[in-house]
């Protein structure tokens, strides 16, 4: 598509391995791409790739929870590549504070004194709270500060990153479902904040996809499927996990005002068929 070229985008998130694919592949149809993310050496790597092809990026090093490092990060891209037209919002994660250890509480759990068998009783709000600012409000502070560069001028959008847990609480990662509901629920009232001014807001939901977050849960040192990522294939009716390139095709058509200009305020799932499947 070439909807995206000559326009700045700006990825959070973006050495992560999902983010920096969307990062790349924007790159290589002709977007500005603002690398935004904590760990200087990933984000100059990811900017290494793109202008070693050809492409146009910048590397910020920016903390999106913190707002006056997200106003800098929009200053420094608005003077080296222009202001922005689209904000991929991939920032987001877990903590295992807001984790529990066993998918369902029996009643022998609430006797154990085994601290491995960590219930909803010791899910912590220091846990919990974590996931939450990191999640929604990694998504609110990027929108509010670049939203003063794309409102007004035409073609702005956001896409934030939703998750199957948004549509039906995944087991043990209590707070990283709500949170991820959450960011659903506003995506929605973005969508319609923004419709006079001009910014489109949609949501990708993926399914399941290896990361380095998830690595150790879904697979075992020796590369074999952990039980939970065994369940997990068996929910999913294409029976695989998804690999980076499943989500190129809808993030383009999302940001893409040729494309999608009258599409605003959805969440589509890119699940390999998890969200449809009943389990029976």
């Amino acid at each position: 598509m070439s909807g995206v070229k000559g326009k700045v985008a700006v990825v959070t998130g973006a050495t992560g391995v999902l983010c920096s694919s969307f990062a790349k592949e924007l790159a290589r149809k002709g977007a500005k791409v603002a690398v935004l993310g904590r760990n200087k050496a990933k984000a100059d790597e990811i900017v290494a790739d793109i202008t070693r092809s050809g492409g146009i990026a910048l590397a910020v090093i920016c903390d999106v929870l913190d707002k006056a490092s997200v106003v800098n990060a929009a200053a420094a891209i608005e003077k080296a590549l222009g202001p922005c037209d689209i904000l991929i919002n991939g920032a987001g994660g877990n903590h295992p504070g807001a984790t529990t250890a066993m998918e369902i509480m029996k009643t022998e759990d609430l006797a154990s004194t085994d601290p491995a068998s960590k219930t909803f009783f010791d899910l912590t709000l220091e846990g919990f709270d974590s996931v939450f600012r990191l999640n929604l409000m990694g998504t609110l502070i990027p929108c509010q500060v670049f939203a003063k560069q794309m409102a007004g001028r035409p073609g702005g959008t956001f896409l934030n990153i939703s998750s199957m847990s948004a549509f039906n609480p995944l087991t043990k990662v209590a707070a990283y479902s709500a949170a991820k509901a959450a960011v659903n629920n506003f995506t929605q009232w973005l969508a319609v904040h923004f419709a006079d001014v001009g910014i489109r807001v949609n949501a990708m939901a993926p399914g399941f996809f290896l990361t380095e977050q998830n690595r150790n849960l879904l697979t075992n040192p020796d590369g074999s499927l952990t039980p939970r990522a065994q369940k997990v294939i068996s929910h999913t009716p294409m029976r695989r996990f998804g690999e980076p390139q499943d989500l190129l095709g809808t993030m383009f058509w999302l940001i893409d005002d040729s494309a999608s200009g009258f599409v605003t305020g959805i969440v589509v799932p890119v699940d390999g068929g998890f969200m449809a499947y009943s389990g029976v």
